[in-house]
């Protein structure tokens, strides 16, 4: 495998465990106003990812940066052709995560509403804006020769974008859910895993019809077979869920969105970024990166920094595995 191929690779990885580990507690934060019933139900949803949830971000930082780093002529063209999905993908993260802390700057139930609100906005918000983007970088976009975007500010809001938008929230509900299953006890987890239960079909339609369009337009054997892993991985959620597996489940779900972007990434292989106006303005692997010298170095860093950081979060995740309840006594401050 040459280095452009292999960084290749890695972007799509990066990018991937983003939307898996990002994709739950956006999702945890966008099922409160329909599972936190009560004071008690939100602060618990809360806790499960509040550990977690400003670790899951360092991917997206390392996605951004690996995809300007190693595809500056991907980066250059990708995101002024996206300027306003990703201007709104940062005011996302940036108000969920001064949410975060604020609201526990006061013990006042109409702070802590308010706040926990803006969790939730900025949590749609920023899924749907990283989707909008993605989809659109592998369905294609309004690119001119030369990489130059072709029309206004918001030529780059097209159907694959609201596809990729709709694929990335769906899936995102879903998955929060099931982490909900799976991480907490009582009452919240049985209505979490009903959610989970009732939506995880229709959830995967927009993911698999993103994933399978990428395929259609360029695909083989190898990405068909992972796209057929994807549908089957979708059964198998349904029927862990129904027998109260919550952990294979919480797995199989997974799989659903790693087979799916191993469908779009390789199928979309070698360009990162089609043309809707012309195929010969397709920004292309071989075209965007950067020089095998920088590649190398790129990869002696990466290969001593990448486990240190897969080490750290996978410490994290071990430490706060256990499931979790509603504390009584916030039951009673909150009341």
């Amino acid at each position: 495998m040459d280095l452009q191929t292999l960084w290749f690779v890695a972007v799509a990885v990066l990018w991937t465990g983003f939307l898996l580990l990002e994709g739950f507690d956006f999702g945890v934060a966008a099922l409160i106003p329909v599972l936190g019933r009560k004071p008690a139900d939100r602060h618990l949803m809360l806790r499960t990812i509040g550990p977690l949830w400003d670790g899951n971000e360092v991917w997206l930082v390392t996605a951004v940066g690996a995809t300007f780093a190693a595809f500056p002529g991907w980066y250059a063209t990708w995101l002024p052709a996206m300027y306003l999905p990703f201007v709104l993908v940062l005011v996302g993260l940036i108000v969920r995560a001064v949410a975060f802390e604020w609201r526990h700057s006061s013990h006042d139930e109409r702070w802590d509403a308010a706040w926990t609100r803006v969790i939730t906005t900025g949590s749609y918000i920023a899924a749907g804006g990283l989707g909008a983007a993605l989809g659109a970088t592998t369905l294609g976009l309004p690119v001119g020769e030369g990489g130059v975007r072709v029309g206004g500010a918001f030529s780059g809001w097209s159907w694959p974008a609201l596809l990729g938008a709709v694929a990335v929230l769906a899936y995102s509900v879903v998955h929060g859910a099931v982490f909900l299953s799976l991480k907490t006890d009582g009452d919240l987890r049985h209505r979490a895993r009903a959610f989970a239960l009732r939506w995880a079909p229709l959830a995967a339609l927009p993911l698999l019809a993103w994933a399978g369009l990428v395929w259609l337009r360029s695909g083989g054997v190898v990405t068909a077979a992972t796209l057929v892993v994807a549908v089957v991985a979708v059964v198998v959620t349904w029927v862990r869920l129904a027998a109260g597996r919550e952990g294979q489940a919480f797995t199989a779900w997974a799989v659903v969105l790693l087979a799916s972007m191993a469908t779009v990434f390789g199928a979309a292989f070698p360009v990162v970024l089609p043309s809707t106006i012309d195929p010969a303005f397709d920004v292309l692997v071989s075209t965007a990166s950067v020089s095998d010298y920088t590649l190398t170095v790129m990869t002696w860093v990466a290969g001593f920094g990448l486990p240190v950081v897969l080490g750290y979060q996978a410490w994290t995740y071990w430490v706060f595995r256990k499931r979790l309840t509603a504390e009584p006594e916030h039951v009673e401050a909150a009341a």
